[in-house]
């Protein structure tokens, strides 16, 4: 069964047969998923929240099925949990150097579709956070108890993604704020300039036509005067 690009039932069958000492390798497991689902494809709002979608129903159905008594199933989507996060944190730094190459390169940031880029980042750990709620609502009993607690840590603390969003938004505001008012004084230096070269100009000219007037009337001949 494939969706998103993931192999759902793959996934489903590694949490159904996790044993208690294998629940840390479901992280690498989620995060491989979730990383060869967002690769080749545009990073949107839309095809995150589709790709993580996909993993956490997978999850939480086989974390649903697992039958063994030593597995505790919040271990078991807490590690799902922490290997989207690890595959959005890739996301993030893949629009971060993107858009610092913009920011490099002088680009205005305030450019819609650079602007778009910059505030859909920032609403990655939104993305994970409404799309596991919605996997927990569907979840139903007995996952409803683990799905319940492993929120309740997430609102508590947050994602790594929210963390590295938020971090690389506040740099590259900066550093577009910082070169914006560079520019500004460059504007503005030039334009001091313009100025100065304008009344010395002006200066210049005037003490120039002085001079010629002043040799146009020493240098005209006396009038005769008439007997």
């Amino acid at each position: 069964m494939m969706k998103s690009g993931i192999d759902q039932q793959a996934l489903i069958d590694l949490f159904a047969n996790a044993s208690a000492q294998q629940t840390a390798q479901l992280r690498g497991a989620v995060f491989n998923a979730t990383m060869g689902a967002l690769q080749g494809r545009e990073l949107s709002l839309k095809n995150i929240r589709s790709v993580l979608g996909t993993v956490a129903q997978a999850a939480s159905a086989g974390a649903a099925k697992n039958p063994l008594p030593n597995v505790d199933a919040e271990a078991l989507l807490d590690n799902a949990v922490s290997g989207m996060d690890d595959a959005l944190l890739k996301a993030v730094e893949a629009n971060r150097v993107a858009l610092q190459q913009f920011v490099d390169k002088g680009v205005d940031l305030r450019e819609t579709q650079l602007k778009n880029a910059l505030a859909d980042m920032d609403k990655f750990e939104d993305a994970l956070l409404g799309t596991l709620k919605k996997s927990a609502a569907a979840a139903g009993d007995p996952m409803a108890g683990p799905w319940a607690s492993v929120l309740e840590k997430l609102n508590l603390s947050g994602t790594q993604t929210g963390l590295k969003a938020s971090g690389a938004t506040e740099q590259l505001s900066a550093q577009m704020a910082q070169m914006q008012s560079a520019m500004r004084e460059t504007r503005a230096a030039s334009l001091r300039a313009a100025q100065t070269l304008a009344e010395s100009y002006t200066a210049l000219v005037s003490g120039v036509l002085i001079g010629m007037a002043d040799a146009m009337r020493q240098g005209t001949p006396a009038k005769k005067t008439k007997k």
